[in-house]
């Protein structure tokens, strides 16, 4: 474990003893699939209801993790998440924004990126969750986006028509190679796959792999850059030639 990690665990046992010790809910900012994963490893015994994570909507990638349950509190807590709209004044004279736009924008503000969750771009429209303590200076200060003027709006969720989508699928594959996974999923070739482990573009559960050999496990989240991503639901069986009829859920 990296000295980062033992940080954030120290971090999550520290949460953890303080909402037991003071009976309110304690919560962390997003964390990554990563960070999430390094929870999961640091606390195997802990029951699912003394814990949550949330991200403001249910296929997130980023979530804020929070301690405490209402059978050892006796109260109940909505997540300190909302989200905030942004739209551009005048949408015939704005730029196409991308994600890392958006991003670069909000982090120049001087936003920690632990308080930022997921961003959704649907064509026009941009969302931002974010915890809610520090939406309002957002909505206030973000102004601008590269050379489009914008206007936020801030709101308790995200709409549900712009919520990613899951699309079902039931490729056959010889393994579960990743390399092979993705390449049935994203209908790529095989040079562009070994292109993408070799440039960085492919993470499992958030962190980077560079092996295409590497094996995918029931529930990893993967995530191709200039793809998409998907979750790993499993084999649904073996084939009598011996390939592997799995099921995949591609978020789109």
């Amino acid at each position: 474990m990296t000295e980062e990690e033992l940080r954030l665990q120290k971090r999550l046992a520290d949460l953890k003893q303080r909402s037991e010790q003071s009976g309110i809910y304690t919560y962390t900012g997003f964390l990554t699939l990563a960070e999430q994963e390094v929870f999961y490893g640091s606390f195997p015994d802990l029951d699912e209801s003394e814990y949550k994570l949330w991200g403001g909507f249910e296929e997130a990638e980023r979530k804020a993790l929070r301690f405490g349950s209402y059978e050892k509190l006796c109260y109940d807590e909505d997540f300190p998440i909302c989200c905030i709209e942004i739209t551009p004044v005048n949408k015939k004279f704005a730029d196409k924004l991308s994600h890392r736009d958006i991003l670069g924008a909000i982090m120049n503000l001087g936003i920690e990126r632990s308080l930022i969750g997921d961003i959704i771009v649907k064509e026009d429209l941009y969302f931002v969750i974010c915890l809610t303590r520090i939406s309002e200076f957002i909505s206030g200060s973000l102004l601008k986006i590269k050379h489009t003027v914008v206007k936020c709006r801030v709101t308790e969720s995200m709409p549900e028509s712009v919520l990613p989508k899951i699309q079902v699928m039931n490729p056959v594959v010889n393994s579960l190679r990743a390399d092979g996974i993705i390449s049935k999923v994203f209908h790529i070739s095989r040079n562009e796959n070994e292109n993408m482990f070799a440039k960085g573009l492919v993470f499992v559960n958030g962190r980077e792999i560079s092996k295409g050999s590497s094996l995918l496990k029931e529930g990893d989240t993967v995530s191709v850059r200039g793809c998409g991503k998907f979750r790993f639901a499993g084999t649904s069986h073996v084939t009598g030639k011996g390939n592997y009829s799995i099921k995949v859920e591609k978020f789109v």
